[in-house]
């Protein structure tokens, strides 16, 4: 049998490297992360730089992305957005996934009464349209960004809870668990050690597909204005600051509103990558 390190570098790269879309994501997703750290050596303005004498002007040499009500460089805005954005992707996400991990890691290697219950409390989140739910929570709250993270992971793990576990109950019944069993491993030891290592695939795809999903509700939350507030720039405000303006100012909603499309899109396509390289029954 193939070990699990074997397995990654005989077949999973080589299927993902073959995937040409999950590629062409990764290359955004890549990109996307150095634009976010080099910000600030991109950019030319401040993001927060006002500047009256250039109030709504259009993509030139000078501001490529046009400026916006207040004379702002959208260009810079949708850079510094960019660390916004992909800030409350990962902590959302990681946050989904440790929760849905070890609640998924219990059920199934537990089963009978501690399954039954945690899997309901499964089914009742599913029966709240999350992105509504999200809304009834920030209005109780005062709007910050760690308070949008954290709400968007606690919504967003029943997913990964459910996948983890269909995972733990199939590797459970294996011959090399009865094995830890019976020499005595703890049942910490054999979940964290030898369940953990072979159920994290499915955990893996839900992260990847899980920082989109948190991107496009960050998104929606700020240009609902009650998301990341100004003067911190966000693909979400600054669409808001743009819907005013569609008629004869149509580059405050073009440009972050591609920032999103591109990355949401390039986080499914390799999320969809790597769930297809780990999945043996997918052809090349």
């Amino acid at each position: 049998m193939i070990g699990r390190h074997s397995y990654i570098r005989a077949v999973f790269w080589p299927r993902l490297a073959h995937n040409r879309f999950a590629v062409a994501g990764a290359v955004v997703v890549l990109l996307m992360l150095a634009v976010a750290l080099l910000a600030p050596l991109i950019v030319r303005f401040s993001p927060n730089e006002i500047n009256a004498w250039a109030v709504l002007e259009p993509p030139s040499l000078k501001h490529w992305f046009g400026t916006d009500d207040l004379g702002r460089d959208v260009f810079s805005r949708v850079i510094f957005g960019t660390r916004i954005s992909l800030l409350v992707g990962f902590v959302a996400a990681g946050i989904a996934v440790l929760i849905g991990t070890i609640l998924g890691l219990v059920s199934g290697f537990y089963g009978g009464w501690i399954d039954n219950i945690l899997m309901r409390i499964v089914d009742i989140m599913f029966c709240f349209p999350t992105f509504f739910l999200i809304l009834a929570v920030i209005t109780f709250l005062r709007p910050s960004i760690w308070y949008i993270m954290i709400v968007i992971g606690l919504t967003g793990w029943m997913g990964v809870a459910r996948l983890v576990r269909a995972e733990t109950l199939s590797i459970r019944e294996m011959d090399y668990i009865m094995a830890a069993r019976c020499i005595g491993c703890s049942d910490r030891r054999i979940i964290f050690r030898h369940i953990l290592p072979n159920a994290v695939s499915p955990a893996l795809v839900a992260a990847t597909l899980g920082i989109a999903g948190a991107i496009l509700t960050e998104s929606a939350l700020s240009f609902l204005g009650i998301g990341v507030q100004p003067p911190t720039s966000s693909w979400g405000n600054i669409l808001t600051s743009g819907k005013d303006y569609l008629e004869f100012a149509w580059w405050l909603s073009l440009f972050p509103g591609l920032a999103i499309l591109v990355t949401v899109l390039a986080y499914n396509l390799l999320g969809e990558g790597i769930r297809d390289a780990l999945d043996p029954r997918v052809k090349r």
